[in-house]
């Protein structure tokens, strides 16, 4: 630590990675473990939309995929609010919309497109849909996201539009079209309606979620302003496939994850 008077004293040597702690997602050694941790973050995630004021009335849903039944799906409660839902409160219901775990009803209008987007992508495990703000202020103008941020540059060529309204979503061949329109995509911008966002977990949905509503807000207010720069083909495809794909997602949702579960222990209950 002393080294030479010209040089200076030496610095500590850098600690080996290995003891560094970086958080990855878990691997579970049950199904009821990975349907008990599904709930968890879906039960966090309902509080954090909550939070950021996502709600909106009785709208709004994410679901989980049961991770044994693959047609079944963990929801929130009809009209309890989502600052309030606990894991116990969670409902399970089948691809009809039938409760078969829970003491509360299902949204059928909501429930119906999920269903039908999880029946067309077995991929996915979650999918968030809320009439957030910025969400509805986009889809109302009929645009999807364009490339002038690093974080709207996750979304680009992956975020579809659904050009059409016909009303609440109330029967499966809606639902059909909605998820057709997805496609392969991470990312759905419902015209005149909102947001839909699917991820391979519940962290990686929401967060999908949070950073489009986000990004819908900085184009909106970018383009009240003046006329955004955008960011070419070739380094948006590439900051895409730097930050587009669902393991960053969830890496980058475990803060908001962190600190719901810790100053809201309740929701665990």
């Amino acid at each position: 630590m002393h080294g030479t008077p010209d040089a200076g004293p030496t610095p500590p040597l850098p600690l080996p990675t290995d003891r560094l702690r970086f958080a990855m997602p878990p691997m579970h050694e049950s199904l009821d473990d990975e349907r008990r941790h599904r709930k968890e973050r879906l039960a966090g995630a309902l509080r954090i939309f909550g939070r950021l004021g996502f709600e909106d009335g009785v709208s709004g849903h994410i679901t989980a995929r049961d991770p044994e039944y693959s047609d079944c799906f963990w929801v929130n409660p009809f009209g309890m609010p989502f600052r309030h839902v606990t894991v116990s409160d969670l409902v399970l219901a089948n691809s009809e919309g039938q409760v078969i775990q829970g003491g509360y009803h299902v949204n059928q209008a909501a429930f119906t497109v999920h269903v039908q987007v999880h029946a067309a992508r077995p991929d996915v495990v979650a999918v968030a849909h809320c009439h957030s703000v910025h969400g509805r202020a986009l889809s109302a103008l009929g645009e999807i996201l364009e490339p002038i941020t690093q974080e709207s540059c996750a979304f680009y060529e992956d975020l579809a539009l659904y050009d059409a309204y016909s009303g609440v979503a109330v029967d499966a061949e809606e639902g059909r079209r909605i998820a057709s329109a997805l496609g392969t995509r991470k990312a759905l911008v419902l015209r005149n309606h909102g947001l839909l966002t699917v991820g391979d977990s519940v962290d990686a949905a929401a967060w999908w979620f949070l950073s489009l509503e986000r990004s819908c807000q900085v184009q909106l207010t970018a383009k009240a302003a003046g006329r955004p720069l955008l960011i070419d083909h070739r380094m948006a495809v590439a900051t895409r496939e730097q930050l587009g794909g669902d393991l960053v997602a969830w890496i980058n949702y475990q803060p908001m994850w962190k600190d719901i579960s810790r100053s809201e222990p309740d929701l665990l209950d």
